[in-house]
């Protein structure tokens, strides 16, 4: 029988290593997020962020991981995840999906927003606003003593009932000195006996969300996931610390208003 592997669990000072990457991957995101508007082009998106990591005196988590060419994933509409920044004019009605992920002394913050471009669809505002509510119940479970499975199992059981699906094919997943660690992470209640959680693990928690179908394919370019039918796609990322209490964003940033604007049932802590 196949052992489980065991998830990480960071000393303190690991933590704050991993604290202080995090505030640097949420202050470059929240600046690049900035610069969204109609006629940007994804790859000035990508540049911008090369540089403001130089800046930061660290360098990108996903340039050249398995060969991935960009400086961060900049995804467009129907694009879910891993976009390649290039040519393609920002339009009005566009949502911009923005990963960024950066190192520095050694540890990894990673996080994703998902930004209108001008205004948007009522349907898109409620894919937004629903995807990121939905992070933000998964956060809440982050708790020393749960089970994982109760936290990924509860986006989807927020996502499905107003209409959305889940990307079942990518998840979220542990972080620290590697990009990708153990435990994976997914948006719907995995099979099986699932792990506790306990202080001092760092998870990088990521709904993908889509308008239809939850397939997805990857693009000829070998990264770039698109949904199936084409339909548009939301991502909201955190990185996340269990603690002996409230679970700890490591990536802090502001929360938007579209769950509050769209009437959404006020968020309360499980």
């Amino acid at each position: 029988m196949k052992r489980r592997a065991r998830i990480p669990v960071k000393t303190p000072q690991q933590v704050e290593h991993m604290r202080e990457a995090g505030h640097v991957a949420c202050s470059i995101l929240q600046a690049v997020a900035r610069e969204v508007s109609p006629g940007r082009t994804t790859g000035e998106l990508d540049d911008m962020i090369g540089e403001m990591i130089r800046e930061h005196g660290c360098v990108s988590a996903f340039h050249g991981y398995r060969g991935f060419p960009g400086q961060a994933c900049v995804s467009v509409n129907e694009e879910v995840v891993h976009g390649i920044g290039g040519p393609r004019r920002l339009m009005p009605g566009d949502i911009v999906k923005i990963d960024v992920g950066i190192v520095k002394n050694g540890y990894i913050g990673d996080n994703a927003t998902t930004i209108p471009c001008g205004d948007i669809t009522a349907e898109t505002r409620q894919l937004l606003a629903v995807t990121e509510e939905s992070l933000f119940r998964a956060i809440d479970r982050a708790r020393s003593g749960r089970r994982l499975a109760d936290l990924c199992g509860s986006v989807e059981a927020f996502v499905k009932p107003r209409g959305f699906t889940v990307v079942r094919e990518f998840v979220g997943h542990g972080v620290g000195k590697k990009l990708h660690e153990e435990p994976q992470i997914p948006n719907f209640r995995p099979p099986g006996k699932s792990p506790v959680l306990a202080p001092g693990m760092t998870l990088a928690i990521e709904p993908m969300v889509n308008v239809g179908v939850p397939g997805v394919r990857i693009l000829d370019d070998g990264w770039t996931v698109i949904t199936a039918d084409r339909k548009p796609s939301a991502h909201f990322e955190h990185t996340v610390l269990v603690t002996h209490g409230h679970p700890e964003i490591l990536t802090p940033r502001p929360r938007t208003a579209l769950p509050e604007m769209l009437g959404l049932p006020a968020w309360e802590p499980a």
